[in-house]
């Protein structure tokens, strides 16, 4: 089974597409407005999530990420470049129109002006409040007190517990893994209606995954059930492996060959999320060989 090898491709100083990480291999077009990391703002703990360029196009959407800073904030003639560029895309699912996710809106004069003039555009998320309502479908994700509220064409979900709205940027010294795992999944659960996907069967590919684990033991076809760059931690042991090729070698060592041959697992319940599924099982087996993860 052959992964996604797409790499982030720069097509102008301010513009990079890139095409989506996913065995479905094709999704709805996301534009990304941020801007970059200051050496002064640099996060100096290393963390396992990707930027958000990776990290929507593990999702399967095709993105357009546009760069601003201090010196350039007009993205007008940006966006239209990132439009036309989601529309030549041969990856992207262009029927449904295309999600706008603003990282850095005190970066960007007149942005929402700019969005409510492009007929392709069907709705927005923001880190921030923006310079005016959107006309669209918005979500606000916004580092305040208080409590979620909903309008008639908008969500807003408060953060109390950040530092700043760069609390969603892996290299930003504000990142909060907790609290941006719960934005990034509110976002899918946005956006995934907004743009009708794309759609997976989560507990299908869960089974398959641990089908090739437990049943078939096989690392290859194990490891082509996850993304890129994936990682695996058992809890109570601390085992496990991050990045392709430290869990490759951890399924090759310790994991899938590493279990007795009597093995199965007893499902006592599962909750599938729209980025998750969470299982509670009993695990059988005959403890006759030493088992490393455990």
């Amino acid at each position: 089974m052959l992964l996604p090898n797409a790499k982030p491709v720069k097509l102008t100083h301010n513009l990079t597409i890139h095409a989506p990480l996913s065995r479905q291999g094709h999704g709805p077009g996301i534009i990304i407005i941020r801007a970059d990391t200051t050496a002064s703002e640099k996060n100096e703990r290393a963390t396992l999530d990707p930027e958000p360029l990776q990290k929507w196009a593990e999702e399967s959407y095709t993105v357009a990420q546009v760069t601003v800073s201090s010196d350039h904030r007009t993205v007008k003639e940006e966006l239209r470049q990132a439009i036309d560029a989601l529309g030549e895309h041969e990856n992207c699912d262009k029927k449904t129109g295309y999600g706008v996710i603003v990282y850095s809106p005190s970066f960007v004069a007149d942005i929402v002006d700019e969005i409510d003039k492009c007929d392709e555009i069907k709705a927005i998320v923001s880190y921030g409040e923006l310079d005016k309502t959107p006309k669209k479908t918005f979500l606000y994700h916004l580092p305040t007190q208080g409590t979620k509220e909903k309008s008639e064409n908008g969500i807003i979900f408060r953060y109390p517990e950040v530092a700043s709205a760069s609390f969603i940027i892996p290299s930003h010294k504000d990142f909060s893994a907790a609290s941006a795992a719960m934005a990034h999944t509110r976002c899918l659960s946005f956006l995934k209606k907004e743009l009708d996907g794309p759609w997976f069967d989560l507990e299908e590919i869960w089974d398959e995954h641990t089908k090739f684990e437990f049943g078939e033991r096989s690392v290859e076809n194990t490891m082509s059930t996850m993304v890129q760059e994936p990682y695996v931690n058992h809890i109570p042991t601390m085992t496990g492996g991050i990045g392709r090729e430290k869990l490759t070698s951890f399924y090759a060592n310790h994991f899938v060959f590493n279990n007795p041959d009597d093995i199965r697992l007893e499902l006592v319940s599962r909750t599938i999320g729209i980025d998750r599924v969470v299982d509670e099982f009993v695990m059988c087996c005959t403890h006759d060989k030493p088992i490393d993860w455990l």
